[in-house]
């Protein structure tokens, strides 16, 4: 006798939707506690966004099964993209699957090699070096925005190069938020109001259009050379020269295969990419040390035997295992981003339910590394979950950089801008005080503190 097909089980619903909109209002009111909430009602549960229905992914199996095993079925889309590719075009991390995502992937990759990210790390060490140093004793900073300028200047010397114009550096810091704010504006509003000419729509149109401008003058900059005579008389000097064009280089070689269009794209992904989440990162770390000060001085301590009274240098990186831990617990912890979608591309079997055709399908990192069958205790700040021999066990739940062929390009760079910055911070400054109530989490692209307002002396 032949075993009947099992039929898939009906997706159970989340409780506590509305007539019209569904499940919006605690994605607005509580997103965290709501997209955490849902792991207790299925390992796949169904929400309403409005009228339409999406499908939330609470167990990491099958999330990997999404992004990894039959990734083909689940294409990178969703509302939040579709906005996010008026911002910043078709770039690698937005333009649909694909020969095009295939090619332009396998293009970019020698950017984001190890050993290519390598030969920028002193230039970002100095440019980090130069801004936490120029910031005022006991002055009360705020942390995120902090965050956020240097992140983006490591990110732009490493990019682009030395010498980039100051004034495209202030410009861009000034820009990406109230974009990225507007960006985040669109995703929840319906479509159709993001096309009325209202002031907020006019705005951020010219702020992408600014954008691109923007983005010609730092791919056509041409870093300085060093000058003939010093090159001449200090071999160092000269290899440094032969290291000043940045990453972008790489990809600039291949222009012939890169229209203009396609190149601002996918600088302006990367930008984005590069300063969202290691900012936020970097900034939820500093206050988790406020907080835990056995963490903080383990850190110096690290970094006191490996430089040992001087300066940071590049090839230190690989000696602080310790520094990276506490990153990698600071990225588990906020994410850091919260929502993420797929789109079905046929109806499809999940986990024994039945996803249909043109779904969204949603998964969170925040949602899987905050997992107590994972990550147990999850709400506390313990870096040594990462430590040499403990990682099997958290490896398979950790989605911050995505997985499969969709994962982020720029794990290697993320991880190396962050321990710069985070070395730099701590070797200039031997205190570091919270003056701010404790942060709230704030949704946005990213989970990010709402206030953090700190001290350094």
């Amino acid at each position: 006798m032949t075993a009947s097909p099992a039929v898939p089980a009906p997706v159970p619903t989340a409780p506590g939707g509305l007539p019209l909109i569904g499940h919006a209002h605690h994605l607005v009111r509580s997103p965290l506690p709501f997209i955490s909430s849902l792991r207790d009602h299925g390992s796949v549960v169904r929400i309403r966004l409005g009228p339409t229905p999406a499908y939330v992914v609470t167990d990491p199996v099958l999330t990997r099964t999404v992004l990894v095993t039959e990734a083909a079925h689940f294409a990178k889309g969703g509302k939040i993209f579709d906005v996010l590719r008026g911002v910043f075009g078709d770039g690698l991390a937005t333009i649909g699957d694909g020969d095009t995502h295939l090619r332009n992937r396998r293009l970019m990759q020698p950017m984001f090699n190890k050993a290519h990210i390598a030969t920028r790390r002193t230039a970002m060490i100095e440019q980090s070096r130069s801004m936490v140093g120029a910031w005022e004793k006991g002055q009360l900073r705020d942390v995120f925005a902090d965050m956020n300028d240097v992140t983006l200047a490591a990110f732009l010397v490493a990019l682009f190069g030395a010498d980039l114009p100051a004034h495209l550096q202030r410009e861009f810091t000034t820009l990406m938020p109230a974009l990225m704010k507007g960006a985040i504006r669109q995703t929840v509003l319906p479509p159709w109001v993001t096309r009325l000419p209202l002031p907020a729509n006019r705005a951020q149109a010219r702020g992408i259009a600014r954008l691109r401008v923007l983005m010609d003058q730092a791919i056509d900059h041409t870093p300085s050379a060093p000058d003939p005579a010093e090159a001449a008389g200090c071999p160092h000097q000269a290899a440094a020269g032969d290291e000043q064009a940045g990453l972008f280089e790489t990809l600039k070689a291949a222009e012939d295969q890169f229209t203009r269009e396609q190149l601002q794209d996918e600088a302006i992904t990367l930008m984005n990419a590069a300063i969202e989440t290691t900012a936020t990162a970097l900034a939820w770390t500093l206050y988790e040390l406020t907080r835990h000060p056995e963490i903080e001085e383990r850190l110096r301590a690290e970094l006191a035997a490996v430089c040992a009274g001087r300066p940071l240098r590049e090839e230190d990186l690989d000696r602080l295992p310790y520094a990276r831990q506490v990153l990698q617990e600071g990225v588990r912890k906020y994410g850091p981003a919260w929502m993420v979608t797929r789109t079905a591309t046929r109806d499809i079997e999940l986990g024994g339910h039945r996803i249909p055709q043109g779904a969204d399908v949603v998964w969170s990192p925040y949602l899987h590394q905050n997992d107590p069958a994972h990550f147990p205790d999850p709400a506390a700040f313990d870096p040594d979950r990462w430590a040499a021999g403990r990682l099997p066990s958290t490896r398979d739940s950790f989605f911050a950089f995505g997985d499969g062929r969709r994962k982020c390009i720029g794990e290697n760079f993320a991880w190396v801008e962050m321990q710069i910055i985070l070395a730099t911070l701590l070797e200039t400054w031997p205190r570091l005080r919270l003056v701010s109530r404790p942060p709230r989490a704030e949704t946005a692209i990213t989970v990010k503190p709402d206030r953090l307002a700190m001290v350094f002396s």
